[in-house]
This record gives C-alpha cells, sequence and structure tokens, in this order.
C-alpha cells in the first residue's frame, strides 16, 4: 500500500514536467444563434415515413424494399459493427488483464557456465505454470481519451448510417417519381401522335378534294415521324429508371409486378413555412460530424497523457521446476507484484508534435462540422425557395397551356372551314405541345423540389438519446 501511494505521488511530481504549451485548438464550433435560426419548433420536422403522405402504397413497397435490401446499407451497419468493437476494446483497458502461460523446455546446460554440476553438464526438461496480471492505472486519461474517441467514432457511424438510410429513401423516392414523369411524357407524346394522325387524315381529305397540295400533307408526316422519334426516346428513358430503381434496391431488375407510376396519383408534401434551430439536430450528417469533433477531442485527451509517466502494476503466481516431476510441488511455488512506472524524458519532440497533430485534427473536424451544417441550411433553403418558385411556374403555366390550347382550337376550327393555313394550325399544336411537356415538368419539378426539402430537413430521422451530441464546446478539456 506504501509502495503504491509513494508511486502515484512521484508520477503526479513529475507531471509538472510535462511542457504543452502553445498546443490547443483555434477552431469554434457554430451553433444555431450565430447562424441566424429562431428557436427550435417540434412540429418542423418531416415525419420518419414522410414519403407514406405522397399516398401511393406501391411506393410505399418499394422503399422498404429498398431499406431492406441495400447493400450499401449493409455496408454502413458493419462500419458500426466494428465501431462497437473498438468502443468495447477501449472499455476493457480499465480491467486488469490476466493471462496464463505453460512453458516446457528441454534444455542441455553447459558443463563451463554459472551452474556447477550435476546441473552443470546435464540434459534437464524445465517446466513453468504461471498466471500473470497486469493492471494500468488510469491517473492521467488515457483510457478516458481512448473511450471518449471510441464513443464518438462508435456514435457517428450510427448516426452515418441512419443517414445512409435517409439518402437511399430520398433516391427511391425521387427514382420513382422521375420513372412516373417520363411515363406521364410518353403519355404526352403518344396524344402528340394521335393528334398528328388525325391531322393527316384531315389534311389526305383535303389534298383528294383539291383544298390543299402535297406540301400539307408531308409536313404533317414529318411531325408525325419527330412523335414517334419522342415515344422511342422516352421508352429508352423509361427502362433507364427502371433500372436505376432496381439498382437502388439491390436488385438486377425490377420486378414486373411493379406498375408504372403516373404524377397525378401523387399527393402534395406538406412544407414547413420557417426555419429554426431544432432541424439541425435532425440531420444525421450533421450529428455524425458533431461526434467525430468528440472523437477527435479524445485522441488529444491521449496524446497529452503520454507526457504522463505511464503507472502499471504487475503480478504473476505459479510454478517453476527443473524436471517436470518437480513442477506441482509445494516448493516450486513463485510469486511477483509491484509497480512498473515508465516516464518520457527525452522524446526529441515527438510528443508535442503528436499532440499538435492531434489538435490539428480536432480543428478540421470542428470546421468539418461547421461547414457540414453551412451546406445544409444552404440545402434547405435552395430546396424551399425552389417549392415556391416551382410553385409560382406551375400558376403561370396553368395560364399558358390554357391559352395555347384555346390558340390550336381556333387554328384548327379556320384551316377546316379555308379560313387559316396549315401553318397556323402546326404553330399552334407546337405551342401546345411544348406547354404540356413543360406541365409534366413542372409537376416533377414541385414533387422533386417537395422531396429535396424533406430530405434537408433531416428525412425524418429522430436521433436517440445516446445519438444527442455534447454541447457544443469551444476548446477542448484540459487533463
Amino acid at each position: 500500500m506504501h509502495l503504491s501511494t509513494a508511486a502515484a505521488l512521484a508520477a503526479l511530481l513529475l507531471a509538472g514536467c510535462a511542457n504543452m504549451q502553445g498546443i490547443d485548438t483555434t477552431a469554434q464550433l457554430r451553433d444555431a444563434s450565430t447562424l441566424g435560426l429562431a428557436a427550435p419548433v417540434e412540429a418542423l420536422s418531416p415525419a420518419p415515413d414522410w414519403w407514406t403522405a405522397l399516398g401511393d402504397p406501391q411506393l410505399d413497397r418499394v422503399v422498404g424494399e429498398a431499406l431492406a435490401g441495400n447493400p450499401n446499407l449493409r455496408v454502413a451497419a458493419a462500419r458500426v459493427t466494428k465501431a462497437r468493437a473498438a468502443q468495447a476494446i477501449a472499455e476493457s483497458a480499465y480491467a486488469p488483464q490476466v493471462n496464463g502461460a505453460v512453458d516446457i523446455n528441454r534444455q542441455s546446460f553447459s558443463s563451463n557456465y554459472i551452474y556447477p554440476p550435476p546441473l552443470g553438464g546435464s540434459t534437464q526438461t524445465l517446466g513453468n505454470l504461471q498466471i500473470n496480471g497486469g493492471w494500468e492505472i488510469d491517473f492521467f486519461g488515457k483510457h478516458e481519451g481512448s473511450l471518449n474517441s471510441a464513443i464518438g467514432q462508435l456514435h457517428a457511424a450510427e448516426a452515418e448510417a441512419d443517414a445512409a438510410r435517409v439518402l437511399l429513401a430520398t433516391n427511391v423516392v425521387r427514382a420513382y417519381v422521375k420513372w412516373a414523369a417520363l411515363n406521364d411524357q410518353y403519355t404526352v407524346a403518344g396524344r402528340a401522335l394521335s393528334q398528328r394522325q388525325e391531322m393527316l387524315k384531315l389534311v389526305e381529305d383535303r389534298v383528294r378534294a383539291g383544298l390543299d397540295n402535297q406540301l400539307q400533307m408531308r409536313q404533317n408526316e414529318t411531325g408525325r415521324a419527330d412523335s414517334r422519334t419522342q415515344m422511342s426516346a422516352y421508352e429508352q428513358q423509361q427502362d433507364a429508371a427502371r433500372n436505376a430503381l432496381a439498382a437502388l434496391l439491390g436488385q438486377p431488375y425490377l420486378d414486373a409486378a411493379v406498375q408504372p407510376p403516373r404524377l397525378s396519383q401523387f399527393k402534395t408534401l406538406a412544407v414547413p413555412q420557417q426555419m429554426d434551430a431544432n432541424w439541425l439536430a435532425r440531420r444525421a450528417d450533421i450529428v455524425a460530424a458533431r461526434w467525430r469533433v468528440e472523437a477527435a477531442r479524445g485522441e488529444v485527451q491521449v496524446a497529452k497523457s503520454q507526457f504522463y509517466p505511464n503507472i502499471n502494476l504487475a503480478a504473476f503466481i505459479g510454478f517453476q521446476s527443473i524436471g517436470l516431476g518437480n513442477l506441482l510441488k509445494g516448493d516450486s511455488f513463485q510469486w511477483g507484484v509491484g509497480p512498473a512506472i515508465r516516464l518520457p524524458i527525452f522524446e526529441a519532440g515527438r510528443l508535442r508534435a503528436n499532440l499538435s497533430a492531434k489538435t490539428a485534427d480536432v480543428d478540421a473536424a470542428i470546421e468539418t462540422y461547421n461547414a457540414t451544417v453551412i451546406d445544409a441550411m444552404r440545402d434547405a433553403a435552395d430546396q424551399s425557395q425552389a417549392v415556391r418558385a416551382v410553385d409560382r411556374q406551375r400558376s403561370e403555366q396553368a395560364v399558358a397551356l390554357r391559352s395555347a390550347e384555346g390558340a390550336y382550337d381556333i387554328a384548327l376550327r379556320r384551316y377546316k372551314g379555308g379560313l387559316g393555313t396549315y401553318l397556323d394550325v402546326l404553330t399552334a399544336e407546337t405551342a401546345v405541345l411544348a406547354q404540356r411537356r413543360a406541365r409534366v415538368d413542372l409537376e416533377a419539378r414541385a414533387f422533386d423540389a417537395q422531396i429535396g426539402l424533406a430530405q434537408a430537413m433531416g428525412g425524418g430521422w429522430q436521433p436517440s438519446p445516446e445519438l444527442t451530441p455534447p454541447m457544443a464546446q469551444t476548446a477542448s478539456a484540459q487533463p
């Protein structure tokens, strides 16, 4: 007891010699108040299964299949398992380490060494049966720092796995909506082809009646061929969209039971009207970056502990003998116990350089976190503005489509009545087709912006209590 106390006191006295002056973090964590965000509003974040608000049961099933079968999620889960094992290793450092050893050697002893006859010059069997124990006492925070780093890495891996789930769900919904938009564009092209075919029949009748010539008929045939080309292009894009969706599900191809969706079957997603601080805590990538800061701070704590003495208590008990027959006899018993102290005296600047490197890692982690927060805010602002902008564009485009369809009806009636030219019909028809394609494009963009905003606001992720990061600190704690 007195020996252990003396060793501890000596270590504390020697600790005063550690020189860490001038090495500290310089970066500071940004918080909500410095970013101009309001106080939290609990109702802001989307639901965990936000895509169900689109009202498409088939989409719900597709997202569920993706979350169950995507290989990237299994990779993220493996990283969590690895990080959890690293935490267990760090926790084990607090406990004494005990191991056993059995050594049996056949040895010939020299006649001209320290062992006199009869041992000298003989060949004997040496036996050693021993249990060794050691305990590294954490006076200066080495184990604590290692554990804090491991916990930070684990929570970061868990948050990143959740971020991967959010990203996958978002990508699936986006791919599904894109497929629906292509299906609608294909329908628009099909309507254009039918319209051109009806127009061709009308032109042929007028040519036979001597009211038109071959020029109008050839112009209509050109338009019909163009519509067929567009339909073929949309068919290729539809196949590509199906393949992209299948890849997200972790499948080589999409099940034939999955029916082509339409934009008209989706309901509008609810959009928040304001930004606040609460959603920052519901972005898994932000939480992961914050835990990377804590992991880096743990490594700084380990680096600082290396300036101080390393104190170990070691002990062993067992049996040792010459000749196996004597190994387990009472007088072959042996034991030992005592402290071991290792103190860095001259390291040629290695410890300061290591601490400086670990401190730089903290600065880098903090700035990465700050950049992640700023990027998240930009993303949310962009998506929110996109939602409002597309809504305004859709209102204006609806007026333009009605006007184009009205102009086409007038041009067609005038042509049938012999008051207008076929060029007038073609011009009006081109405007109608352009507006119909624009309507589909704007509907798809509206849904994409709503989906993007749901993702930007956290994608419905709700962090568990253990994943809630500690309060922001501007500098790592001193040991």
